[in-house]
């Protein structure tokens, strides 16, 4: 993996954030620093998304800021522009994937099946999203599906149904590099000011993955 998603990993938890104003940002950005997760996933779902990346880009340059649901290329090039420093999308794109390539942008598709999974394969990627991960079928699905690829080290980040509470069913899977939160930074959250909260959901979610983790080995 690259350097952002192999720091993703480590981390264990990357927060999926929908941001509907760009003057959000700088505190959403603290918040999560103070939670201790130098780490974010703005989804291209609003229209404040490459904005807010490129003020957390310039203003706050600690905190790995990345894209999410990218659809088109035209995202695609969006989020690089802002600063973004790693991309992600529900699916897989054979256009973007080459794109992002030629661009030496880190990005990891989706995938649901083997189909998508030899996709991947075939263009020398390492790391997935498994999205919709609880509705696609749990744990038990991706540890299924993921079997006859492991030999080439492919991980995958869970997104879709992960909470806190049901985190650990994902990170004792060795194929998983890390889970995708849409639960610390939610829309209602954000829009609310409630970075206190944004900040100690972070922190819980850091631990927590540790403590997997640490159980783990």
């Amino acid at each position: 993996m690259t350097a952002p998603f192999e720091q993703a990993a480590t981390l264990g938890v990357v927060p999926v954030i929908a941001i509907e104003r760009a003057s959000d940002a700088v505190a959403l950005a603290d918040a999560l620093l103070e939670g201790g997760l130098p780490l974010a996933e703005i989804t291209f779902r609003t229209e404040a998304a490459a904005e807010v990346i490129a003020i957390m880009a310039d203003k706050r340059p600690e905190l790995l800021v990345g894209a999410g649901t990218i659809l088109t290329p035209q995202a695609l090039d969006a989020a690089i522009a802002a600063g973004a420093r790693f991309g992600l999308a529900p699916g897989f794109d054979g256009e973007i994937v080459a794109a992002a390539k030629a661009k030496g942008f880190p990005f990891a598709p989706g995938i649901m099946t083997p189909s998508d999974l030899t996709a991947v394969a075939r263009n020398g990627l390492t790391l997935a999203k498994f999205f919709p991960a609880k509705a696609a079928g749990g744990p038990a699905m991706l540890e299924a599906i993921s079997a006859p690829f492991a030999h080439l080290g492919t991980r995958f980040v869970p997104t879709g149904g992960v909470s806190l509470d049901n985190m650990h069913e994902w990170l004792k899977l060795g194929v998983v590099a890390a889970v995708g939160g849409t639960w610390i930074a939610t829309k209602a959250d954000i829009s609310e000011g409630r970075w206190s909260d944004i900040a100690a959901k972070a922190r819980a979610a850091v631990a927590k993955a540790r403590e997997i983790r640490e159980a783990g080995k």
